[in-house]
């Protein structure tokens, strides 16, 4: 058996993971849609959201190609139970008011643009083609989100209230970033190692928040389960209402 062969179930693994994130966070930003503040922004969220719907399908893809089951895309997104999938628990929360939103956004997007650049020189071809094009998205995300946050928590007394507890709970989730992928992929060259990114990422988001006249929360207990498959409540309704149409109409295609 090949290294390749044998690294397999883990790159789908990986796969999945990462599919899971953008697909969860691209249906919470996808609720924007007929209820943000102004039309511009509107938009843009929903092109943020077909971003990571996008990403997620390719890497469901390649999860369906290395799995060798049979199954393809859909059914990964559609058919799969709520124990089934491995997204971050920071993801999957309520959507909130648009200070969450943006904080969440700020904070994962911060994280995962530097993992995807990264992930341009895998050793995996497949991978490092997906990376190629979803640093350039999450470059934009990033950007997005730290101009919104700076002008939320830089601006009015109520916008800046809003932001700061946004950031005080939403950072508890932030550790599940930085839990470690699996040492063969990293050794192999296949990923990067998320723990090695935390200092830039600390970097990146103390410059914003210094910005945006924001406290940064001090480090504590860290939720942590989503990666196990032990999700929030959030989660299950959720996917309820994303898999209906799939699961009323087993087969349906447009």
């Amino acid at each position: 058996m090949s290294q390749a062969d044998r690294l397999n179930p883990a790159l789908q693994a990986l796969a999945l993971r990462r599919a899971d994130d953008a697909l969860v966070l691209g249906h919470r930003l996808s609720e924007w849609t007929g209820h943000a503040p102004m039309l511009e922004e509107e938009m843009a969220l929903a092109n943020l959201a077909l971003d990571l719907i996008g990403q997620s399908r390719a890497l469901y893809t390649l999860a369906a190609e290395l799995e060798g089951a049979g199954r393809d895309e859909d059914a990964l997104a559609y058919l799969r139970t709520e124990r089934e999938y491995s997204n971050l628990l920071l993801l999957e929360l309520p959507r909130g008011d648009f200070a969450v939103t943006i904080v969440r956004q700020f904070l994962y997007a911060s994280f995962v643009d530097r993992w995807w650049r990264a992930g341009v020189a895998s050793t995996d071809a497949r991978l490092a083609a997906i990376a190629a094009k979803a640093e350039k998205e999450t470059a934009y995300h990033v950007r997005h989100a730290a101009e919104w946050l700076i002008r939320l928590g830089d601006g009015t007394a109520e916008s800046h209230d809003r932001a700061q507890h946004a950031l005080d709970r939403l950072w508890a989730y932030t550790g599940e970033m930085f839990e470690p992928e699996d040492a063969a992929l990293v050794a192999a060259g296949i990923c990067a190692d998320p723990p090695s990114l935390r200092a830039a990422w600390n970097q990146d988001v103390d410059a914003v928040l210094a910005a945006a006249t924001l406290q940064r929360p001090r480090n504590g207990w860290m939720q942590t389960g989503g990666r196990q498959g032990q999700h929030t409540e959030h989660l299950g309704h959720m996917l309820a209402e994303m898999q209906h149409l799939q699961r009323s109409h087993p087969g349906a295609v447009w």
